[in-house]
């Protein structure tokens, strides 16, 4: 495990070629997809991880500045996507996440083929 999958408790579930990366809002943490990933797994490489200060975080690792405008979280997304060689994937983004999406497809659009925004934040 890397710096960067420990640093955001990144979980990868499933084998298939289609890699499908789950993200999920303020307020939660990846345990919101729970229900959600035992359907996709048969098919898909699931990516899970937790936003900066969510979840299992390391709150050391917090920084007041760089978490102060969305693009934070996008550069945390394009570093998970990096050290885990990602290519390609479809995002699923909830909330404010959904903009970290949209954000990350504007900065490396190769690295995604669909975005999927549930309940999207306006930014």
């Amino acid at each position: 495990m890397g710096i960067v999958e420990e640093a955001y408790n990144v979980g990868v579930v499933g084998s298939g070629q289609q890699v499908l990366v789950l993200a999920h809002g303020i307020g939660t943490d990846q345990s919101i997809w729970k229900y959600l990933v035992p359907h996709l797994v048969d098919d898909n490489r699931v990516i899970m991880y937790d936003n900066m200060g969510a979840g299992t975080t390391n709150p050391e690792y917090f920084d007041f500045e760089r978490y102060s405008t969305l693009e934070g979280y996008t550069y945390d997304l394009l570093a998970i996507l990096e050290e885990l060689h990602v290519k390609s994937c479809i995002f699923v983004g909830h909330s404010s996440s959904a903009m970290v999406g949209a954000i990350a497809a504007v900065t490396r659009p190769d690295l995604f083929t669909k975005l999927i925004m549930i309940a999207a934040s306006p930014r």
